[in-house]
């Protein structure tokens, strides 16, 4: 059987790949910094053996397995700040370095389309990572995507966030470019047909839909979509700052992020190295039915996986590596308790697992809300994010301005660490216990480690309002 290595596997596109994988029979390694972020289905996990390794890492690098026949390389750092062109250059490095001592007969690397002459950053440095993976040893075939549509993805909710919320726009000029949107599926299907194609080893193919449009066209065939009236009017002075603002404070995305799409969207993403036809012929999806597919995902519940949940800071990496227990010394603490009957706690573990994002946070809403504005303000994630699914949450998931640490229902217990700029460190725990009389007890402890006397004049500022909020969210989750 073919064994196959997977790096990111838990990002977007790797979460996605991997079940497509395994249906085809062969065997995964998938390459994780924490394996507590990736849940692999019982019924594909005999064929996945989850490896823990750090790319950046020489030593982990090294520590891969070398009798693999395939590897995907999936990683990028565009989120990672201005420093992010170094840090994928170093992970290309290492990873080429691993390949030279492997049996490998194929590489493949998802790049983003760079046919311009004057590229972004972004798009510069997908290049250089071409480049050094292509002195491998190892065939490398690379393909080339434009903006990827689908549910979770980054260009739909940035779509969705810009169409839904905005009746009337005054937007840069850039939303003029060309693209050619291609949907999720058949970024799937290119690259898992192309394995042992002989025809695309050390080659480069751009794949897109079957439509070239502007980002303009793109939001009012959305708006069409979504039956909703939409007016777009371009302004050629916003700059490519006034731009990054716009979206950072318009939709999810985080204000680096932003910085580097709006660089990137100066460029066109159209297709012209052809070639991807002769080795994967594809009857392409359109624009229209990549969003129909991506909502009806959605509106199942669905939703595989999400851009947000692969975007983890290095501070949120260190909690992730071993702090899975809340800290008990030096820390500031809101605890309540609350009674239920025992047939009611079912019911109050799903309305603890679907909190926040359009179901909000039960009492106070709009407090929530205006927090998340003021973190906005700051350079915080805000409260945009909202959540994978409505109902559903696993470790590593975003959650409005939350990361999921624990997420055990079994153990009827949440533990959700804040990405909120504070004066220190926040966890917001959810339990529920039986005592020794056979009752049950639901738990929720907000827990505060303060950065100094600034953290402190924090948390005691807000002890009246969390005296209501707290108490109020208390209330609501155990009135069922």
């Amino acid at each position: 059987m073919k064994k196959i290595l997977l790096t990111g596997a838990n990002g977007y596109i790797g979460k996605r790949i991997l079940p497509v994988l395994i249906n085809k029979e062969y065997d995964v390694y998938a390459v994780v910094r924490d394996p507590n972020r990736i849940k692999i289905p019982k019924e594909i996990a005999q064929q996945v053996t989850l490896l823990k390794a750090d790319l950046l890492n020489e030593d982990d690098v090294n520590n891969l397995p070398t009798d693999i026949d395939l590897a995907y390389f999936l990683v990028h750092s565009m989120s990672g700040g201005s420093k992010f062109s170094n840090t994928e250059q170093k992970i290309a490095e290492n990873f080429k370095h691993y390949l030279d001592k492997t049996q490998a007969k194929q590489c493949i690397y998802l790049s983003g389309i760079s046919n311009d002459d004057d590229l972004s950053e972004h798009l510069k440095s997908r290049l250089d990572v071409e480049e050094i993976l292509s002195k491998s040893k190892v065939p490398v075939t690379i393909l080339r995507a434009a903006i990827i549509i689908g549910s979770g993805s980054a260009s739909f909710e940035i779509i969705r966030d810009l169409t839904e919320k905005l009746p009337l726009m005054i937007a840069p000029k850039w939303i003029d470019n060309y693209c050619q949107p291609i949907a999720v599926k058949d970024v799937i299907y290119y690259l898992t047909e192309i394995i042992d194609k002989e025809k695309a080893l050390n080659q480069i193919f751009d794949i897109g839909g079957p439509e070239v449009l502007t980002y303009k066209q793109m939001m009012l065939e959305f708006a069409k979509e979504r039956q909703l009236k939409r007016y777009i009017y371009t302004v050629p002075v916003m700059t490519p700052k006034l731009s990054s603002y716009w979206l950072y404070f318009i939709t999810s995305t985080s204000y680096p992020l932003a910085q580097n799409l709006v660089d990137s969207l100066k460029n066109n993403a159209v297709c012209e190295i052809k070639g991807i036809d002769e080795c994967v012929p594809l009857n392409k999806t359109s624009y229209n039915d990549a969003l129909k597919l991506a909502f009806q995902k959605i509106e199942q519940n669905a939703v595989a996986s999400s851009w947000k949940d692969a975007m983890l800071t290095d501070k949120i990496n260190n909690v992730f590596s071993g702090m899975i227990e809340i800290p008990k010394h030096g820390c500031l603490k809101d605890e309540r308790r609350q009674k239920i009957e025992a047939g009611k706690v079912n019911e109050v573990l799903d309305k603890i697992w679907s909190i926040g994002g359009d179901n909000g946070w039960y009492y106070m809403n709009w407090a929530w809300k205006i927090r998340g504005l003021i973190d906005k303000m700051v350079g915080g994630v805000g409260v945009r994010r909202g959540r994978r699914s409505p109902t559903d949450l696993a470790v590593g998931d975003a959650l409005d301005f939350w990361r999921v640490i624990l997420a055990d229902k079994k153990e009827k217990r949440l533990i959700l660490y804040a990405e909120m700029k504070l004066p220190g460190e926040a966890w917001l725990e959810f339990s529920i216990q039986e005592d020794k009389n056979g009752e049950f007890y639901v738990n929720q402890n907000a827990t505060f480690r303060p950065l100094g006397v600034s953290g402190r004049l924090y948390w005691y500022s807000l002890v009246p309002a969390h005296f209501f909020i707290f108490g109020g969210m208390l209330k609501k989750i155990v009135k069922t």
